[in-house]
């Protein structure tokens, strides 16, 4: 069991987040020039190659063992379906608006936990729901200049996310991070590179090019390695208001990659989203509280 070290579990996750915003903006990049689905491939290849070369020899049973196997794949495939929706949104979308969308996941899934799981609700994660619907109009309002297209395909990556995270719980009670990673890895390489084929169009990378697809996998590997160790040292309620840092990353990036500046009614809209997911995590974190305080011993 790992000591309880709060400050290095934020260390990590805003060091995750922000290698996160490096693979959007690098994904952005590639995608004006390639397929997404021949960017996505690669990202997940990479990736996958890592965990077996670094990580196969100390855990390789861990990475291996499943016991609810054909979720772990469901699971696997709603992140490969985001991967390919969310880079075909940045290639419309300004990199901080598309991630702002995106990350209505955390409503969602308290929308959708409620209806499925059965967990409580309550008023404000109702009134944190519409508010985040909100921060979304206030980015993609008429006159905003956003491609509609782009909106509905980052609102799908949401989408798809918040089904990725409620199989995230649901399976976190039996199987390892490690085979959950693994296996995410290994459906997405196996998915896009049977689809690389029919996407080459013979395009010749240049140097700088090979880099920037080379450290896809090495942004998303160690990126989604620094999340699993950071949940090691402080509790998810702690750390889950720390990833919205992860807009603050998406635009200054891609104000000094692109010059992707958000007026002011985009920034109040990322402003609404991000205090509404936290406003979602307190609430959470307080009624286990209470839950666990009113508990007969």
């Amino acid at each position: 069991m790992s000591v309880a070290r709060p400050f290095r579990g934020i260390a990590l996750i805003t060091g995750a987040v922000f290698l996160f915003a490096c693979m959007d903006v690098t994904t952005k990049l590639l995608v004006a020039e390639y397929p997404a689905p021949v960017v996505v491939a690669v990202r997940y290849i990479v990736q996958c190659l890592l965990m077996v070369v670094l990580l196969m020899p100390r855990g390789g049973r861990q990475m291996l063992h499943t016991r609810r196997t054909a979720l772990v794949w469901v699971r696997a495939a709603c992140l490969a379906a985001t991967s390919l929706v969310v880079a075909l949104a940045f290639r419309r979308l300004p990199v901080a608006e598309a991630t702002a969308i995106v990350y209505l996941s955390p409503l969602l899934v308290v929308m959708v936990g409620g209806l499925v799981l059965r967990e409580s609700i309550g008023r404000v994660g109702v009134l944190a729901a519409i508010a985040g619907f909100v921060g979304v109009l206030l980015i993609a309002r008429p006159g905003s200049g956003l491609d509609p297209l782009g909106v509905a395909l980052a609102l799908a990556g949401a989408l798809m996310i918040a089904g990725y995270q409620l199989l995230s719980r649901v399976l976190a009670a039996t199987e390892s991070t490690l085979a959950l990673l693994f296996y995410a890895a290994l459906f997405g390489s196996i998915l896009y590179g049977l689809m690389v084929p029919w996407f080459l169009e013979g395009l010749a990378p240049t140097m700088l090019q090979l880099g920037l697809f080379s450290s896809l996998g090495v942004t998303g590997g160690l990126g989604h390695y620094l999340f699993t160790a950071a949940h090691r040292y402080a509790p998810a309620s702690s750390l889950a208001p720390v990833m919205y840092v992860q807009l603050l990353w998406a635009s200054l990036l891609g104000g000094w990659v692109f010059g992707d500046v958000p007026d002011g009614l985009s920034l109040l809209g990322m402003g609404v989203i991000a205090l509404s997911g936290v406003a979602v995590v307190i609430k959470s974190r307080w009624t286990r509280r209470t839950v666990v305080a009113a508990a007969p011993e």
